[in-house]
């Protein structure tokens, strides 16, 4: 009986990591759905808004490709999905690459072009951070691509974490921010620089650990079961 009901729980284990990626992604994406519907419906222009209805081509395009991302590339980390629909997760990943281009370079153009709506917090440091994680995004995101199209896939699988962890601060970045709604008479730049940039450190890290530790997406057996973008 005890045999039956460990290999029961299998399954249900397996599903554990994405289900709380998915858990993780769901505040920045109810905000996003609220700021794509704020555009759509032709809401009062004020200051913190005013730079998206001026130029919404961006935002809308990191806010869909960020969301949709989150979502695929949680699943990428289920390995009952992997072994059970192989083609499915080789089409998914496929389409999980672009858009994870897309919200990186579309996050670097909002950080480089967009007016900064709230200079008293959001100082030089955040600025260097958001660049310097869109950056290192973007930079995961093409080295794993350019492993994959050499059929490396460990490197291509090791390179995609690196960038959905990167891509996924913005879930950590909740919890993060904790301390600023807690105590909100330390509220400024070193607080706010801090409550960001401690998102993408842990996200970095964790997922540096995992692949220390050799706990990240095995290779498959086969190129037809990769991970994220598999070619051909």
């Amino acid at each position: 009986m005890s045999g039956v009901s460990r290999n029961e729980n299998r399954p249900r284990a397996g599903w554990l990591v994405p289900a709380g990626l998915l858990a993780l992604g769901i505040v920045p994406a109810i905000a996003g759905a609220l700021r794509l519907a704020e555009l759509g419906s032709g809401a009062a222009i004020t200051p913190e808004n005013a730079r998206f209805f001026a130029a919404p081509a961006p935002v809308v395009i990191h806010i869909v490709s960020a969301v949709l991302f989150s979502v695929l590339g949680a699943f990428q980390f289920s390995a009952g999905l992997r072994r059970s629909r192989p083609h499915w997760h080789r089409l998914s990943g496929r389409v999980a690459a672009p858009l994870g281009l897309a919200a990186a370079l579309s996050g670097l153009w909002m950080t480089l072009f967009y007016p900064n709506a709230d200079a008293n917090f959001d100082g030089p440091a955040v600025y260097g951070m958001r660049l310097a994680a869109g950056a290192g995004m973007v930079a995961a995101m093409v080295l794993a691509l350019t492993a994959i199209a050499r059929r490396d896939i460990p490197a291509h699988q090791r390179w995609m974490t690196r960038a959905y962890a990167l891509g996924m601060a913005a879930g950590t970045q909740v919890f993060t921010h904790i301390p600023w709604f807690l105590w909100p008479e330390l509220q400024g730049e070193l607080l706010r620089a801090v409550c960001m940039g401690a998102g993408w450190v842990i996200n970095i890290v964790i997922a540096e650990l995992i692949l220390m530790r050799g706990r990240h997406i095995r290779a498959p057996r086969n190129s037809r079961e990769s991970g994220l973008a598999s070619p051909g």
